[in-house]
């Protein structure tokens, strides 16, 4: 259905950019939500005018959770597709430090994303179609010390994903899981990334198009992350325990 719009939740980021071109590309149109929108003009104008879609902007707080309703309501047409690609990492060694910074991960990447997912649920529900499409991270696969607040925040939310997608699974809705491994975005900047593991925004964009379409329920952007956290997963805690990865 490309008639209905796709509504991007994190519009600013480069992974949130490039979702929104890849269904944009099929004619959709689109919705950008971040905060402060109106910056986001030169964003807006490109898809559109690339794409000859209608591109609208929406100003959204994920750690507004009383703006919710108001913002859902403020939409111009109820989407077909939502994506939250909500996230933010924050550093470990100051989140073990500080509650109020550890609070603003887990808010930022669980509380946030699930509770403006579940509304759109409940409405997507009522109306019998729609696809929610959730993007998590492999760090909630197995909780490490190197990044354990961030990761216990996604695996919160692919927890909450999993449920959403067994509600909602005879009622005409379906629920995406991403797990993109490491991007090639802003926020890993400055990191000494593996090539093999790395995606670039454009292909995480693809893969979620390609979910949407095929109605997949969990995917790796890229498979070897599949084998790597399987492997993690499966490591003895006798042994995990002396390991630093």
């Amino acid at each position: 259905m490309t008639d209905l719009p796709v509504l991007i939740l994190g519009a600013r980021s480069d992974m949130g950019q490039a979702i929104a071109h890849a269904f944009a590309a099929q004619g959709h149109p689109i919705q950008l939500a971040a905060r402060n929108a109106a910056s986001l003009d030169a964003v807006r104008a490109d898809l559109a005018l690339r794409h000859g879609v209608e591109v609208t902007l929406h100003d959204f707080d994920v750690l507004d959770s009383d703006g919710f309703t108001r913002f859902l309501e403020g939409l111009p047409a109820l989407p077909q597709v939502a994506v939250s690609v909500v996230g933010y990492m924050g550093e470990q060694a100051e989140n073990e430090r500080d509650l109020d910074k550890a609070s603003l991960v887990l808010r930022s990447n669980f509380e946030g994303p699930a509770g403006i997912l579940a509304l759109l649920a409940n409405r997507f529900e009522a109306r019998g179609s729609g696809t929610l499409v959730g993007v998590s991270s492999v760090a909630g696969d197995r909780g490490r010390a190197t990044n354990y607040v961030y990761g216990s925040a996604k695996a919160g939310f692919t927890a909450f994903l999993s449920g959403l997608r067994n509600r909602l699974a005879k009622k005409g809705v379906h629920v995406v899981t991403v797990l993109p491994g490491f991007v090639n975005t802003a926020m890993t900047e400055g990191m000494d990334l593996p090539e093999k593991l790395t995606a670039e925004p454009q292909e995480v964009g693809g893969a979620v198009l390609k979910a949407v379409q095929k109605g997949r329920n969990v995917i790796y952007v890229r498979g070897i992350w599949w084998l790597v956290m399987a492997i993690i997963r499966s490591i003895p805690e006798p042994v995990f325990k002396k390991l630093k990865i």
